[in-house]
Formats: C-alpha cells, sequence, structure tokens
C-alpha cells in the first residue's frame, strides 16, 4: 500500500512541472474572452433593451470556435514576418493573434449596441474570432510541449486556466460594469489578456518536428512536379505549399488503419454526457429548483467538481496511460448519468441534486482530460495545429449534433427513461473504444499513433 501510495504522490509531481503551469495560464488567456461574445454580452444587450430575436442572433458570432479548422493549415505553415523569425512559429502567433484580441475586445467595449447593434455584432464576430485563432497555436503548443505522459496532465491544466478565465469574464465583467460602466469592463478583460502575452514570453519555443510521414508526402509532391515541368517557378511553390500545409495533414490521417473508427469514437465518446447535460437545466426547473440553488450547485459546486475532475483524469494519464483512462473515465461518465436518474425518483432534494452535479461533474472533467490527451496522442507533430483543431472541431460538431436530439427525446419519455437512455448512449463510444483497443496493439495505437498503457 505504502509503495502504491508513494506511486501516486510521485505521479502527482507532473503538476509542478513548469510546461504544464505554463498550459493553465495559456488556457486562462483562451478562455477569457468566451463570455465576452456570449454570456456577458447578451446580459449587456438586454440590459440596453435589445430585443430577444437579435440578442439569439448574436449566437452566430461563435462561429468561429466551430470552424477554426478551416484556418488551422495557416497557423500551422505560415510565417509571420519578425515574430516568426523572433519567437517561432507558435509564440510568434500566439503574440499576434493575442495583441488583436486585445484590440477587439477594447473596440468591441466601446460599441453602442443600442444604437449600432450591426457594428457591435462584427466586433463580436472579430473576438470570437481573434479568440479562436490563438487556440488553434495554444493547443499546437501544448502537444508540442508535452511528453505523452503529461498529456493528461496538460488538459487538466488546459480545463483550470479555461474555466477560471470563463469565470473572471463572466461574473468578474458583470462586477466591473456594476461598479462603473461596460467599456470599464471590457478594458479591464482586454488588460488581462497580458496574462497570456507574459506566458508566451517567459517560455520557449517547442522544437520543429519533422516526421517520417510529413518527409515521405514532400517526397511525393516533389517527385509529382519534377514530372510537371509547366508547374515550376511560382505555381510550384503554391502547389507544394498547399499540399504540405492543408492536403497532407489530413492524407496523413487517412492512411492510418482504423481511421475512420477513430472518427466515430471521437464523435461518440462524450455523446452520453453530452445528451444529459443539454436537458439538465430544464430538468432541475421541472423538479421545483430556484435559480438560486440551480446557480449556487450546478455553477459553483460544479466548477470545482468539474476542476478536481480535470486534475484526477491527468493523473490517471500520468499514472495508468490513455487507454485505461478512456475505460476508466468512460465508465465513471457513464454511471454518472445514473445519478439524474436517482435524482428523478427523489424529486425535489438539494442534497441529491449537489451528490447528482457533483459526480456528473467529476466524472465529466476526468473524461475531458483523458479525451484530450487522446486526442493529443493522435496528432503527427509535423501537422499539430491542424489535425488537433480538425479533431477537436469535430468532437464538439458531433456532441452538438447529436445531442440535440435530447430535447425530443425528454419529450417522447419522463426523466427516469430519458436518463436511462442517455446511460445507454455512452455505450457505443465503450464499444468503439473496445474494438479499437482489441484490433490494434496498444504499442501502436488506436488509430496509428503511440498510445501507452504505460507511462514515465
Amino acid at each position: 500500500m505504502t509503495s502504491t501510495l508513494r506511486a501516486w504522490l510521485s505521479a502527482s509531481a507532473v503538476y509542478r512541472d513548469p510546461r504544464v503551469v505554463a498550459i493553465g495560464f495559456l488556457g486562462f488567456s483562451s478562455g477569457l474572452p468566451l463570455a465576452l461574445t456570449f454570456g456577458t454580452l447578451t446580459l449587456w444587450l438586454a440590459e440596453v433593451g435589445i430585443d430577444k430575436t437579435t440578442i439569439g442572433l448574436f449566437a452566430l458570432a461563435g462561429t468561429p470556435y466551430t470552424l477554426k479548422f478551416l484556418w488551422a493549415p495557416l497557423v500551422d505553415r505560415v510565417p509571420l514576418p519578425w515574430l516568426t523569425r523572433r519567437f517561432g512559429r507558435r509564440r510568434g502567433w500566439m503574440l499576434a493573434t493575442q495583441g488583436a484580441l486585445v484590440l477587439a475586445i477594447v473596440l468591441l467595449g466601446g460599441s453602442d449596441p443600442a444604437n449600432a447593434p450591426t457594428a457591435t455584432a462584427l466586433l463580436a464576430f472579430a473576438v470570437a474570432f481573434c479568440s479562436a485563432t490563438p487556440a488553434i497555436a495554444i493547443d499546437a503548443y501544448r502537444v508540442e510541449s508535452l511528453d505523452e505522459p503529461r498529456y493528461g496532465a496538460g488538459a487538466a491544466m488546459v480545463v483550470l486556466g479555461y474555466r477560471i478565465g470563463m469565470l473572471v469574464s463572466g461574473a468578474g465583467a458583470l462586477y466591473a460594469a456594476s461598479f462603473s460602466d461596460w467599456q470599464a469592463a471590457y478594458v479591464l478583460m482586454a488588460m488581462l489578456m497580458s496574462v497570456g502575452i507574459i506566458t508566451v514570453l517567459l517560455n520557449p519555443e517547442p522544437p520543429v518536428v519533422d516526421s517520417p510521414e510529413s518527409r515521405a508526402q514532400q517526397a511525393r509532391i516533389a517527385r509529382f512536379l519534377q514530372q510537371r515541368p509547366d508547374l515550376r517557378g511560382a505555381a510550384g511553390r503554391t502547389l507544394a505549399w498547399l499540399h504540405s500545409a492543408v492536403i497532407a495533414p489530413f492524407a496523413e490521417f487517412l492512411t492510418r488503419p482504423g481511421w475512420l473508427t477513430v472518427l466515430a469514437f471521437i464523435m461518440l465518446y462524450k455523446f452520453g454526457d453530452a445528451l444529459a447535460g443539454v436537458m439538465g437545466n430544464p430538468f432541475y426547473v421541472e423538479l421545483g429548483f430556484s435559480k438560486i440553488e440551480i446557480a449556487n450547485v450546478t455553477k459553483a459546486f460544479g466548477l470545482a467538481a468539474t476542476i478536481a475532475g480535470g486534475f484526477i483524469g491527468g493523473l490517471l494519464v500520468s499514472r495508468l496511460g490513455i487507454l485505461k483512462s478512456l475505460w476508466i473515465c468512460g465508465l465513471l461518465q457513464m454511471a454518472s448519468n445514473l445519478m439524474f436518474v436517482v435524482q428523478a425518483l427523489a424529486g425535489y432534494d438539494l442534497t441529491v441534486l449537489t451528490l447528482t452535479i457533483g459526480l456528473e461533474n467529476l466524472a465529466g472533467g476526468m473524461g475531458t482530460a483523458a479525451f484530450v490527451a487522446y486526442l493529443s496522442s493522435l496528432c503527427n507533430l509535423a501537422y499539430t495545429a491542424t489535425q488537433y483543431a480538425l479533431l477537436s472541431s469535430l468532437a464538439a460538431f458531433g456532441r452538438t449534433l447529436l445531442s440535440s436530439s435530447g430535447g425530443w427525446l425528454a419529450d417522447q419519455f419522463d426523466w427516469v427513461i430519458f436518463f436511462l437512455l442517455t446511460t445507454a448512449a455512452a455505450l457505443p463510444g465503450l464499444v468503439l473504444l473496445w474494438w479499437l483497443a482489441r484490433r490494434y496493439s496498444p504499442q501502436k495505437g488506436v488509430g496509428g499513433q503511440s498510445l501507452s498503457d504505460t507511462a514515465s
């Protein structure tokens, strides 16, 4: 027992790694802008009398977060004048886009939604775009800076920093606006973006990796261009760049064994969790819980449970490896949905609600850490930014699309049956995990990349 405890304590030292700590601060800078174009902004719009239909349309400002994979190849491959040479490709892009984000936040805070809502909407879109773009570079920086045993810890620190950033730009911005005005609140949020900028300046650039797969792709395009003298010069260089930046990352992934099953697994691993979550608030309201009770338990206590889950999930990855962690966290996610069944049977019971939210958020945080570590392990380090942006966008799209059926299911069945169905919805992802683990050895990995069962 003593040796086991000592091993777990030794594994927890991963959170003291300066590279892992830096990821937490970068996570803060990623999460900070989110509420400024969603929750905080919608409250501002409502306060100045914007109608509900228009406020709803403002949600379209968040489109860049789901489409960021479209310009990820530019972030992955295009050098920026002076910045790339001085700071490196990842840090150069982070500094440029975070600087643009500071300006966009200040301009959004200085807009007048009551008299010029269109201008406010365009500026909100600009903030979202300038926020989604450094997130591409930050994800690539995280994957390239850490080795596989630290992927889970890095994911946990991202969750911690991201959630704190959202809390600051949510509740923090509302407090600032209450004591002053909206413009001052947004200027304060822009100043807090300096956390990410300082973190970039204080930490080194990860090494550039040229993998065997990327070298093979480059050799193929070179042979093709040699056979086509009409494509020499600028046309040939443009074609070669497009191939290496856009086509090669996708082509490399499609050559891996089981790639289609991997994509299905990415879409389904957190399906049960997302399906239950989309109907959470209507469920609490129908049981008779007040807004204050829901806020206190789901936001404050739930946030703490999610952060704790992230740390535990990161520790599991560090100690047990990604594959075993996916199994443990996936089973716990599925089991946590059964607590909603207990809540439905108990009805209005604040103690049961606290337990339900605590377990659901704890399991969800663990699952997120293991899942982000898994997505990181799938990235070929020669194409990190493009592949991670694509995989994370696919995961988000899958959860959003599939969970949209939650309302219809809740209308067809009572809450007990509904949450039993959400529990069953976790099974396809686990079946795919079993198939991938059985079909492809741990040494080769799920999806053809390294996915060891042990951690160093």
